[in-house]
């Protein structure tokens, strides 16, 4: 690119240090993209909860964060943004806007914007079923406006109930990680430390304990699963149920809760982890940062077979195990392969962290994302 800035309007639900998995591939565009000369960076996104909104630079990004009356079946509810949206976007070159979020397909329809368009779709609208009945003639709005439409496999494209119609404007451009930034960390035998018997096979999960994750599938096989202790990294509404779950089942003196963890205690325990388990039951599950996050620190992953991008992450049989979701008992037979074969498990890391190094490096991802925002590719 060259010539006068490329201007980028990336708008979303929220930012950081809102913490979710799309709101960290934002704030890693948004920072990585504002590096580059010739671009210019902006975000508008909404306050959480209720409150007015304010602007805020954060990493040397414009932030801005409108106001809001509160969120409403998963989406916040703010007047302000579609006049924020509007006055913004007439100084973008392209707008670049992350779906699901029905606000922002209203605000991009009233705004009468004629830039460049791009979407990311992290996912399908699964759960909110009424939601999406006024959502829907918004969304195919979108989808037909957009200039073209990022998502971060093929499996997006093939397990979308929309998309396929729309393959043509498709590009893939993966979730990025910086392994610089893992390889760097203080390391510590951070779950180690916290075994009732040090012998056992460390067996991770990361994640919000909410319904789409399958924490309670992982519950079921791990009382089937022998010399091994869960540590289960998160926090949500299922939390209490599941640590009944564990008390019912027998287990709870090998399966810790450990509930929200710092990004530095998170990164020791990707480390000290022997295994890796990403055991999503929806398709709410698009892709799943949290399995390069371990592919990284040379960790094998079981996932399972979702029909979304979570299987084209860690590739079954090479970066580990992937079994059909909701399935304890192929999920304990997974776990109980690894756990009882270290050569196997060092195997499937080492391949693990090669391809998240060479697949989903973010250095090559921003560079293939500049070239989708510049109409390039």
């Amino acid at each position: 690119m060259s010539g006068k800035r490329l201007r980028v309007l990336e708008v979303n639900k929220a930012y950081y240090p809102h913490i979710g998995g799309i709101e960290t591939v934002i704030r890693q565009y948004s920072e990585e993209l504002n590096k580059l000369e010739d671009i210019d960076v902006k975000v508008l996104v909404c306050r959480d909860g209720r409150g007015k909104g304010c602007r805020e630079r954060i990493n040397h990004v414009d932030v801005t964060r409108s106001g809001s009356l509160g969120t409403y079946f998963s989406c916040p509810l703010s007047f302000s943004f579609i006049t924020k949206f509007r006055k913004m976007a007439k100084k973008a070159d392209v707008v670049h806007i992350h779906v699901p979020f029905p606000l922002a397909d209203a605000a991009l329809l009233l705004s009468g914007y004629k830039g460049r368009v791009v979407v990311s779709w992290h996912s399908d609208v699964v759960k909110q079923k009424k939601l999406l009945l006024l959502y829907k003639p918004f969304m195919r709005s979108l989808l037909k406006r957009a200039d073209r439409i990022l998502v971060a496999t093929e499996g997006h494209i093939n397990g979308s109930s929309y998309l396929p119609e729309f393959r043509e404007k498709c590009r893939v451009v993966p979730y990025g990680i910086v392994p610089e930034f893992y390889d760097r960390a203080d390391k510590a035998p951070f779950l180690t430390g916290k075994c009732s018997d040090e012998s056992s096979v460390k067996v991770f999960f990361s994640g919000r304990l909410v319904y789409y994750k399958g924490a309670d599938v992982l519950l079921d096989a791990f009382a089937k699963t022998e010399n091994c202790e869960l540590f289960i990294s998160g926090d949500g509404e299922l939390e209490s149920q599941l640590r009944e779950k564990a008390h019912n089942s027998g287990i709870e003196d090998k399966v810790h809760f450990m509930g929200f963890l710092p990004q530095k205690e998170l990164i020791q325990a990707f480390s000290d982890c022997d295994i890796f388990v990403l055991p999503s039951v929806e398709k709410s599950e698009a892709f799943g940062i949290v399995q390069l996050e371990a592919m990284v620190c040379g960790k094998p992953v079981i996932n399972t077979s979702l029909p979304s991008g979570v299987p084209y992450v860690s590739i079954h049989g090479e970066t580990g195990l992937t079994v059909p979701p909701s399935d304890a008992d192929a999920l304990a037979e997974a776990i109980n392969k690894l756990a009882g074969d270290a050569q196997l498990r060092e195997k499937y890391g080492k391949a693990a962290r090669q391809r998240a190094i060479s697949e989903f490096n973010e250095k090559v991802i921003i560079k293939r994302l500049c070239g989708v925002l510049s109409g390039e590719i």
